[in-house]
């Protein structure tokens, strides 16, 4: 009978933490059998710190420290491209998109502070219009990053090919969408 390697010591089995995430987003992560079909299709993949499947295994195992502070949790763009490829059907996007609440919950370290930064902005663009602003939404944002003049010669080159609009695009029923964040999200 083959002996079982024992866990490296900065890994303690928090099967509570697995649940607490299930309870979130209803996923079972326990289905996974690391087969990588999620990160090997994954087009942000390149930008983690961490894979998709690891993620899983991660959450499996209770790394839950690294998993809230890790970059990838707010680099996933919810593509749904891992969820789709799963074999056992693992919602991963929705997955991230739980750890991401858990994060930012909590209000400790949120990997690159940055990034939630430019979610919740991007989320508030959208509670306020029903679809994102552009041009509102990065103004909040670099007020916010106190970077008013980085990246505006890409901004100015995207507006004149008429990839950013002036003015924004008009939402009916903005009081429903409001109603739907204040009900799954509480911002």
């Amino acid at each position: 009978m083959a002996r079982k390697k024992p866990l490296p010591e900065h890994i303690v089995l928090d099967n509570a933490f697995a649940h607490r995430l299930k309870g979130k987003t209803g996923e079972n992560v326990f289905q996974c059998y690391q087969c990588l079909k999620c990160s090997t299709g994954c087009p942000m993949a390149h930008a983690m710190d961490i894979l998709p499947h690891q993620v899983i295994r991660m959450a499996q195992l209770g790394e839950k420290e690294k998993l809230l502070q890790s970059e990838t949790i707010w680099v996933c763009a919810s593509c749904l491209t891992c969820s789709v490829r799963c074999p056992q059907e693992i919602d991963i996007a929705r997955v991230m998109d739980g750890l991401r609440q858990m994060a930012h919950a909590r209000k400790g370290r949120l990997g690159d502070e940055l990034v939630p930064l430019f979610h919740e902005t991007f989320l508030r663009s959208i509670r306020g219009r029903g679809r994102v602003y552009e041009i509102g939404m990065l103004i909040d944002y670099k007020f916010k990053t106190k970077q008013l003049f980085k990246d505006i010669g890409l901004g100015w080159r995207m507006f004149r090919k008429g990839k950013i609009r002036l003015l924004p695009s008009r939402v009916k029923k903005t009081k429903e969408i409001k109603e739907l964040f204040n009900k799954f999200t509480g911002v």
